[in-house]
């Protein structure tokens, strides 16, 4: 029924959103039964919301009392005949881009401009027979611990994607964030090593992220680090939890502290993103933003809860062009060229789903 209502709004020019929460086999939508766009002011609003990197730009909402709510139990095929939808071509050039930029960023870290900030890219491909539901389905059967997607809005364009962060979970006065950091390979086991660098990175976001939430939560409490799965790939994580010191405190004093974070922006969050703007050669848009459930309703406790994810492992569907974002923590101990390769890591995760042929010589 979802995928069959995903199709018709898509043919109507009509804004939606699917998606599958981490390990729940539960299929969600909402289906705005106009093509208007709506904007959250202070996300006191209810419905899903889709925000954007810079917090400086508006946030888009669907909102509830515009769409057609839908839940069922989802059941997914193992699609194995799916053919190939673009053939993979990596701009060469856009190595040496990225690595001089690494390297201009550990030099602003040397100078003490911030301690790390997260440099991304993003790798244009042509798509050849790009069917959305197809890639959709690719996404929830291989990421099941992921917030899975689908977000459509005709005047701004088509995004899919797969994050294993979340940002914030809220429910009445109390909340629960993570911090996630470091990457490595999954190679069958999540007892690792981790090196100094990772263990660092990780150690700034959950401190940043601890001393940001202090100022609003009081009992704040902290998991131990622990290797997590996502895809193919493994982070660092931390669990915090907390709940608002005053009842007059809302979710957007929560949302401004946190986003972005330091695991997809850097620490401190001013003079990172301001690095970030200034030198990333484009425009991030929803990359690194967060998306999710805004003050909806759960039937099972009644309370009014929202669930926000950090829009990462995504891409960007448009004029037959699938746009894939990647990125990478830069601290004092980055090498230049291991980032390169570990958003090439990234990108491959992300661009499976398309089933790549083998790269053009």
């Amino acid at each position: 029924m979802i995928f069959k209502d995903i199709a018709q709004s898509m043919k109507d020019k009509l804004p939606f959103v699917a998606y599958r929460k981490p390990n729940s086999n539960l299929l969600n939508a909402l289906f705005q039964k106009h093509p208007e766009i709506h904007y959250s002011n202070d996300y006191s609003e209810s419905g899903f919301i889709f925000a954007p990197f810079d917090s400086q730009n508006r946030s888009v909402l669907i909102p509830m009392y515009a769409s057609n709510f839908v839940q069922e139990e989802l059941f997914i095929e193992d699609n194995k005949k799916l053919k190939p939808m673009f053939v993979n071509s990596v701009d060469t050039t856009s190595k040496d881009a990225h690595m001089q930029l690494v390297k201009k960023a550990i030099e602003a870290i040397d100078e003490h401009q911030f301690k790390k900030v997260v440099i991304s890219r993003k790798e244009e491909v042509s798509l050849k027979r790009f069917k959305c539901a197809k890639v959709f389905r690719q996404l929830l059967q291989q990421y099941p611990n992921a917030f899975v997607y689908v977000w459509y809005h005709p005047t701004i364009g088509l995004w899919l994607g797969a994050s294993p962060e979340t940002l914030l979970n809220v429910r009445g006065q109390k909340f629960e964030t993570m911090a996630l950091a470091g990457t490595q390979l999954f190679n069958g086991t999540t007892k690792v090593v981790w090196q100094q660098k990772e263990l660092d990175e990780q150690q700034f976001v959950t401190d940043y992220i601890e001393e940001k939430i202090s100022k609003i939560a009081k009992r704040i409490k902290k998991s131990k680090v622990e290797t997590v799965k996502a895809g193919s790939l493994l982070h660092l994580k931390t669990t915090l939890k907390g709940k608002f010191k005053d009842q007059d405190l809302t979710l957007k004093a929560l949302i401004d502290a946190l986003h972005p974070t330091p695991a997809v922006c850097g620490l401190p969050k001013e003079a990172a993103t301001h690095f970030i703007l200034e030198n990333e050669t484009y425009v991030r848009s929803f990359y690194t933003g967060f998306m999710g459930e805004l003050n909806i309703d759960n039937p099972s406790d009644k309370l009014c809860y929202s669930e926000l994810y950090v829009n990462l492992r995504c891409m960007q569907i448009k004029n037959q062009m699938a746009t894939v974002y990647i990125g990478g923590g830069i601290t004092k101990d980055s090498d230049p060229s291991a980032e390169w390769e570990e958003t090439v890591a990234k990108s491959t995760i992300v661009k499976r789903v398309l089933k790549i042929k083998k790269p053009l010589s």
